[in-house]
């Protein structure tokens, strides 16, 4: 059962793969903001799966985040999520990121419910077309 209030953390090292220099999103050795929309994507999904039942899962709909401060390679990651929002299937979260030296990101990140196998089919249904 899915309750406001729900908390999630994760968390992943700054490493040369998840660099901005390395995913395209910029030419410095440092967290790069594409890695981390999809830690806070990860973060929020994972705090509400178990409550699902078998078959259902949820779909990144909205992002309004700020990446506010850079992060050297070598240093970690981790991102908090917080669920303050069921309307209906709609899910809304409440995300900070930060490193060891502190916040380095935040903002609201909204999800969708929807059936797994169903969905899936849907979006092959695009391969006929």
């Amino acid at each position: 059962m899915l309750t406001i209030g729900m908390k999630g953390t994760a968390s992943v090292p700054v490493t040369e793969a998840n660099s901005a220099k390395t995913m395209g999103s910029g030419t410095l050795d440092v967290f790069a903001t594409p890695a981390m929309i999809a830690l806070l994507e990860r973060t929020c999904w994972v705090s509400v799966q178990e409550a699902l039942e078998p078959g259902w899962g949820s779909v990144g709909i909205s992002l309004n985040v700020e990446h506010s401060a850079p992060t050297p390679l070598g240093m970690t990651v981790t991102c908090d999520s917080e669920l303050i929002e069921v309307d209906g299937r709609k899910l809304t979260f409440r995300v900070v990121l930060r490193d060891e030296a502190g916040e380095i990101g935040s903002g609201t990140h909204q999800r969708f419910l929807i059936q797994n196998e169903k969905f899936q089919a849907k979006a092959n249904r695009k391969l006929n077309t």
